[in-house]
This record gives C-alpha cells, sequence and structure tokens, in this order.
C-alpha cells in the first residue's frame, strides 16, 4: 500500500445520514459546529489533506454553506440515485484515485479514550502494518442486526490487533455464533464494524465486479471486504476509544456528552450532571 494516506471519504447520502451530519454540536472545545465539521477537523488534524463528502444531489446547497470555509481540501460527491452504501463509495472512486484512503459513516462521531484521536490511531496502525484495515468493537449479540461483523484471529504479538478472515453483514445470532466467533471475546459478543476504515483502491475493483454481476440490486460494501480479506492483508484494530451513533436512541445526547467529558469542561460537565441528578431526586419525593 502506497503511503501516505492523504485521502478520505465521508458518506452522507444515505436517508438516515442526510440530516445528521449538518446536527450542531459543541465540540471537545466548546465551539458550536456540524457534526460533519467536527469529522473533517479531526481527519485534517490527523494528517489527511483531501476529504470527499458523498452526498445527494438535492442537498448540495446545505453542505456548500456549511462546507465552504475548508476551500479545496474538501470536495462534494453526489450519488445521484440511492444504490446502497457500496455504491456511494464507488461514486469516490474518481476523487480517491489510485490512493489508499480513509473511509468514515456521517451518523457516527468518534470519541478517542486517550491522546490520540480515533482517526489518528486507525491512520498510524495503516501505516506501520501497511494494509488495510478497519476499525472494530466488541459488540453483543443483540445489536448484530446493525453492523457488519467480522471473522478472524489475533495476530500473534497483538493485543487488539486481528487478520480478517471474512465479513458477513448483519448475521443473526445463529450465523454469527457458527461463523464469526473470536477466540478471547466475552461469550455473545463479536467484532463488530466501527465506521471507521483505511482501505485500499482494491475495493473500488471489487465494488464494480459485483456492481457487474448483479446491476438491479443495491451495492452493499461488506461483501467486498469479504472479498478483499481474500485477496490482500486485511486487518482489523480495537482502537482506544468509542462510537457515538448519532441515530440511535439517545444518539445525538450521548455524542454530546461524550464530547464534552473528553474536553477542557469535563470537571465543568460533571457538576452539572450531579447537581441535575440532585434536583430530579429531590423533585421526586
Amino acid at each position: 500500500m502506497s503511503l501516505p494516506i492523504r485521502h478520505a471519504l465521508i458518506t452522507a447520502a444515505g436517508a438516515d445520514e442526510r440530516r445528521l451530519p449538518l446536527q450542531n454540536l459543541s465540540d471537545r472545545r466548546g465551539d458550536w459546529k456540524p457534526v460533519v465539521v467536527i469529522q473533517i477537523d479531526e481527519m485534517l488534524e490527523a494528517g489527511i489533506e483531501h476529504v470527499g463528502v458523498i452526498i445527494r444531489p438535492a442537498d448540495r446547497p446545505a453542505y456548500e454553506a456549511v462546507l465552504g470555509p475548508f476551500g479545496p481540501r474538501v470536495s462534494l460527491v453526489e450519488q445521484a440515485a440511492p444504490l446502497g452504501y457500496g455504491h456511494a463509495v464507488l461514486c469516490g472512486r474518481e476523487f480517491v484515485g489510485a490512493h489508499p484512503f480513509l473511509l468514515q459513516v456521517s451518523d457516527h462521531l468518534y470519541v478517542g479514550g486517550g491522546e490520540h484521536s480515533c482517526t489518528a490511531q486507525l491512520l498510524a496502525l495503516a501505516r506501520s502494518e501497511r494494509c488495510a484495515i478497519s476499525a472494530v468493537q466488541p459488540t453483543p449479540e443483540s445489536q448484530l442486526c446493525h453492523y457488519g461483523t467480522i471473522a478472524g484471529s489475533l495476530v500473534p504479538g497483538h493485543r487488539d490487533l486481528y487478520q480478517i478472515e471474512n465479513v458477513i453483514e448483519k448475521p443473526t445470532p445463529t450465523v454469527a455464533e457458527q461463523t464469526c466467533v473470536v477466540p478471547g471475546l466475552r461469550l455473545g459478543h463479536y467484532l463488530c464494524f466501527f465506521g471507521m476504515h483505511v482501505l485500499t483502491p482494491t475495493v473500488f475493483t471489487l465494488l464494480e465486479a459485483a456492481q457487474r454481476t448483479a446491476p438491479s440490486d443495491k451495492l452493499g460494501l461488506s461483501p467486498a471486504l469479504a472479498a478483499l480479506a481474500s485477496q490482500e492483508k486485511y486487518l482489523a484494530a480495537r482502537l482506544s476509544g468509542r462510537r457515538a451513533d448519532l441515530e440511535a436512541r439517545l444518539g445525538v445526547f450521548r455524542a454530546q456528552l461524550a464530547l464534552g467529558l473528553h474536553g477542557p469542561a469535563r470537571d465543568a460537565i460533571l457538576a452539572v450532571l450531579a447537581e441535575e441528578l440532585t434536583l430530579d431526586a429531590t423533585l421526586r419525593r
């Protein structure tokens, strides 16, 4: 894989993604910004130079208004029809070119658990391992219906790095138990995608081949990633941090709380929470 990794794609054309990327939140420093701007700021800080945001054509004016200050560092790439997540990624082929790239979904925020952001951690691993790599998170079987899930084995000498053997999109618990058990995880837990990947241009070739095979079907990404695992080195990594799924119940609230607790206002936020809990207990007497 050629280095460094300078390009990134953010998918924002899905029905569930169109509204949330433009939702304003307070970032770690307390600045009021749309979610997509918080994501792009983190990417640029981690060393990404060019970001392509995949959008519906009708949403272009809204995104131009929000992303205009980034200038040529950010480009809007249109997905003309809702033909699947894999198709959205394939729309970014011309923007990315023959380069490895970072891929993120726009309805998640990622909150690093230490000094480095989740984006910076994943990019560092991709550079050191010189291969495609996807962030994963141990997930209970009750949530498998929301995520792509990997089958694999721990890389010798590493604690949180896995060799991917297969990828299954939203498996049932029965299928996961038969095919996705990863040694070392708690019973009933599986490694599910975090919503953040570094991929090689090979994935575009695989997506294009799948599109030719079934041109009338919606194009998913997980089958292409499963094929990628059979063609080249492809790893999964558990990062120090967490994802905040904005689409989940109370997702925006949880994302805002996570951002605040990992910023300079942590003590003030904890004080407010303690005060609110006290007031709530008083009112319930």
